[in-house]
């Protein structure tokens, strides 16, 4: 699962979780973003509070772990070239790249996009609000057998987003109960998100 993760919330652990049961999977990998090409924003915070703050997140769940794969890479943080990194370290497992299917949306302009379908399988989660039809339009053209790559899911109706975490901390709103207690712990403790 990759994401800015700035700050990894609910949403983002409960699609993980749902993702996992859905599809059997065994593991979750959560896959901080270094330098996300498709981010307009530049304020991200620096790779080690959102890598420290993924840990906090999903360390008492023994079906989820954290790779520093993407911070470590210099230059933009494609996902053609981490699903090919993914590949190699569990070579012989099936690979689903899990993301937002507003994501998925974009899917056409990433870098590599049919490697990148013969890779992995994407699982598309819808947020509250998102119609699957529109996902459904927008990838009609791809071929048959990349858009058998891409499958939906619904989550629960969590309408969590960091950007909104991001502004209610800088504006000194709450934000207990939107993310893991320790992550709220972590990022009051740094300072993240005080503009």
């Amino acid at each position: 699962m990759g994401g800015t993760f700035d700050p990894i919330h609910y949403g983002h652990l409960v699609t993980a979780e749902e993702a996992r049961f859905q599809f059997n999977m065994e593991q979750v990998v959560f896959i901080p973003a270094g330098i996300p090409p498709h981010k307009a924003r530049k304020n991200i915070s620096h790779s080690s509070h959102r890598l420290a703050m993924t840990r906090l997140a999903v360390g008492s769940n023994h079906h989820f772990t954290v790779s520093d794969v993407e911070i470590k890479r210099s230059g933009p943080s494609y996902a053609i070239d981490t699903v090919r990194s993914i590949g190699k370290e569990y070579e012989g497992w099936e690979i689903y790249f899990i993301t937002g299917a507003d994501a998925v949306l974009e899917i056409l302009t990433w870098k590599k996009v049919e490697e990148l379908l013969q890779k992995c399988v994407f699982v598309a989660a819808t947020r509250p609000g998102f119609q699957l039809e529109s996902l459904g339009r927008k990838l009609a053209h791809l071929d048959r057998a990349y858009s058998s790559r891409i499958k939906t899911m619904e989550v629960p109706a969590l309408a969590i987003s960091s950007t909104d975490i991001r502004r209610r901390v800088g504006e000194g709103r709450p934000i207990k109960y939107l993310l893991p207690e320790a992550t709220e712990e972590y990022l009051y403790r740094h300072g993240l998100y005080k503009f």
